[in-house]
């Protein structure tokens, strides 16, 4: 089984920056993509970004976050990390990170795709 524990969530002021961490548990962690959504309240779920398998660590943005979060990856640690620029009222969500499929092309934006998924970390700011 999986686990996945997001931390690093919080209130933080527009402009100001924050680093999301996902560890994940599993041997055969580095075998695949992982992901980054988020839900803001009444909102539905949305893709954030995402990373490939350690071979060539690609990466895929959603066109709202490019140029301000950073999704990256350490093998070694079995961990994923979202690091957040310049945030803005509207980046206010709940993060979840998530294990892609591994028959699933990269990348994936669809949340079908992701496997497993870890409990979520609250992010607020403020304006």
């Amino acid at each position: 089984q999986v686990q996945l524990v997001e931390s690093g969530g919080g209130l933080v002021q527009a402009g100001g920056s924050l680093r999301l961490s996902c560890a994940a548990s599993g041997r055969t962690f580095s075998m695949y993509g992982m992901g980054w959504f988020r839900q803001a309240p009444g909102k539905e779920r949305e893709f954030v970004a995402a990373i490939s398998w350690s071979g060539s660590s690609s990466t895929y943005y959603t066109d709202s976050v490019k140029g301000r979060f950073t999704i990256s990856r350490d093998n070694a640690k079995n961990m994923v990390y979202l690091q957040m620029n310049s945030l803005k009222p509207e980046d206010t969500a709940v993060y979840y990170c998530a294990r892609q499929q591994g028959s699933v092309a990269f990348p994936t934006t669809q949340g079908y795709h992701y496997t497993y998924w870890g409990q979520g970390t609250q992010v607020t700011v403020s304006s």
